[in-house]
């Protein structure tokens, strides 16, 4: 990968979070980072929820409803119980 791009930085978005991403790659996402604040953003507010879920002790339950919606919308519907 030459140059990160914002659809190379998506694609790779969990492995960087997760920390498992090579450190080539981790350099050329930070660097893509400064001169793009889309994806700063969308960075700053992945870590953020992910902060939020780890520190809530107590999952919150959904109305069937409003899970049905939100997992309809992400295209998940294959994980709807």
């Amino acid at each position: 990968m030459e140059e990160t791009n914002c659809h190379d930085l998506l694609e790779s978005l969990s492995e960087y979070m997760d920390g498992s991403v090579s450190e080539k790659l981790c350099q050329e996402i930070e660097s893509h980072m400064l001169g793009c604040e889309k994806c700063r953003i969308v960075i700053d507010t992945l870590r953020k929820t992910l902060y939020l879920v780890k520190e809530t002790e107590e999952p919150a339950d959904l109305p069937d409803d409003v899970r049905q919606r939100l997992f309809h919308s992400l295209d998940l519907d294959e994980f709807i119980k």
